[in-house]
């Protein structure tokens, strides 16, 4: 049984989410569990987003399991252009989507995946992240998070758009995004205010979809172990 942490900032949440050595959803877990202490009324507004887009089926339309993954070729936070094509010349592929730099359960996933790409690449796999902020801030992520995998930028949300993963936050959670300083035109280049719904796609070498998670509240991300156990 994983021992209870107490935390009584959210700043020391994410510090022991991401310090913690345990698995995607324990180390989630612990962040989201301070967010409902700490900030009920925060809670339920993320809750109130989440049942919208359940109600909505959000990202139920996203490819499937044997589908051809849709191209994309995507800038990482160099400049350099990145493209599915290329990477499955090496062999299969994993393709995750995230919100953004400034998302704590974002930066708390990718630091697992970052933990895990030894893993994954022994098995012959490469990996991506895809975000909509503008290249500096994937950059700031990448170096913030210790990923040594490209960080690309889907700018407009144009690519998670073409999957049917792209969706409004709403106008609650923008109120609440702005008043705690989460500004997406500034990070993004638009004032759309759209998000990608978190996915991970397990991509084999012919292009079809061996394995996906897609799921409308960001607070859960696809484990490990199934990642892992898609590419064996």
């Amino acid at each position: 049984m994983t021992t209870p942490i107490v935390v009584t900032d959210m700043r020391q949440a994410f510090q022991q989410a991401r310090d913690l050595d345990g698995s995607m959803a324990e180390r989630l877990d612990i962040f989201a569990d301070a967010a409902r202490k700490l900030h009920p009324e925060d809670a339920s507004t993320v809750d109130r987003l989440v049942s919208r887009l359940r109600e909505h089926h959000a990202g139920e339309s996203a490819p499937q399991t044997g589908d051809v993954m849709p191209p994309f070729t995507l800038p990482d936070e160099s400049g350099h252009l990145v493209s599915l094509k290329d990477l499955l010349v090496h062999g299969p592929a994993v393709v995750t989507f995230h919100r953004g730099h400034w998302c704590p359960y974002c930066r708390i996933s990718i630091n697992t995946l970052a933990r895990a790409q030894s893993r994954i690449e022994a098995l012959g796999a490469r990996m991506v992240a895809i975000v909509p902020d503008r290249q500096p801030f994937a950059a700031e992520m990448k170096a913030d998070s210790h990923v040594r995998f490209p960080i690309l930028t889907d700018m407009d949300n144009g690519y998670a758009m073409s999957l049917n993963l792209a969706i409004w936050v709403g106008t609650e959670m923008e109120e609440f995004m702005i008043r705690i300083g989460r500004t997406l035109p500034a990070y993004q280049g638009n004032d759309s205010w759209m998000l990608p719904i978190p996915a991970t796609f397990v991509v084999s070498q012919d292009g079809r979809i061996k394995n996906r998670f897609v799921d409308p509240d960001y607070r859960k991300r696809m484990a490990i172990e199934d990642l892992i156990a898609a590419l064996q």
